[in-house]
């Protein structure tokens, strides 16, 4: 059990909010920013800043803010626009470049799909071997399709979006694809906090279908027993580190830890929910 514990812990290192100070579009709190990034912030006229609260009055201004901050060194800027919500249901109140979301404190959403082959010998799973030019977590092992969910999308409209980008895996067939979950975190990382929350889907696939690296980001796909799998989390930090938490949700739904120990486990991925 501690083998898989430790993952679901080392996702859940922040504390908040800590010296963060609170980020607000308008009433509504959807981030946290620390104090270097609060003084910047606090120079912008669409900006109103207090001791404890930084609030942005003009949400359409938010993209400009970040790519001037960006340039100025406070974040990674990738061209990519998340949006921004002050829950996972709310409206979107504006939309923040993926490479900013660290540094404003503010959630992030993505997928993750277990591809899963069920042969007459056991459960199997594909394993993505992450490229190793990848920015973050180069080299890494993944999930067959993992991606966050850009602004306009919805988790389902960005599974078979990325299904076929990354794996070539045709729309029909990531349809069928079953949301059976959902983990979050807050964690310090070296681009900041990462807050995601990540949706899980069950993807279940013909044994004759292969995957095949289509953008670049994957190097190989593996075809893994699922009991390799999980000696990998329990005794590897191979996979990328959110992967472990998806797969431990699969491992424990699959039975494949049970009584106590998937008690404790299953409270501890709870904890994480936000």
């Amino acid at each position: 059990m501690d083998g898989l514990l430790r993952h679901i812990r080392a996702c859940q290192t922040a504390t908040l909010p800590g010296e963060r100070l609170a980020f607000h579009i308008g009433a509504d709190p959807v981030g946290w920013v620390r104090p270097p990034l609060a003084q910047a912030l606090a120079g912008f006229p669409q900006i109103e800043a207090t001791a404890t609260r930084i609030t942005l009055t003009a949400p359409e201004a938010l993209q400009a803010i970040a790519r001037d901050l960006s340039a100025r060194g406070f974040c990674r800027w990738r061209n990519e626009a998340f949006d921004v919500r002050a829950a996972a249901d709310a409206p979107v109140l504006a939309v923040l470049d993926r490479g900013a979301l660290p540094a404003f404190g503010v959630e992030a959403q993505g997928v993750h799909v277990n591809g899963l082959v069920r042969r007459a010998d056991g459960l199997h799973l594909w394993i993505a071997h992450r490229s190793r030019t990848k920015l973050l977590d180069p080299g890494k092992l993944d999930h067959l399709v993992a991606g966050g969910v850009p602004a306009g999308l919805s988790p389902a409209q960005t599974l078979i979006k990325e299904a076929g980008e990354e794996a070539a895996v045709p729309d029909a067939l990531a349809a069928t694809a079953r949301q059976v979950g959902m983990v979050s975190y807050a964690m310090e990382r070296t681009e900041g906090l990462r807050r995601d929350r990540l949706y899980c889907y069950d993807l279940t696939l013909p044994e004759d279908f292969v995957p095949h690296p289509t953008d670049g980001e994957v190097e190989a796909f593996e075809l893994w027993p699922i009991e390799r799998v999980l000696a990998g989390v329990r005794d590897t930090d191979a996979f990328k580190f959110n992967v472990n938490l998806v797969l431990i949700d699969l491992f424990l739904r699959e039975g494949l830890v049970a009584g106590h120990a998937a008690q404790v486990l299953r409270a501890a991925l709870e904890d994480g929910q936000t």
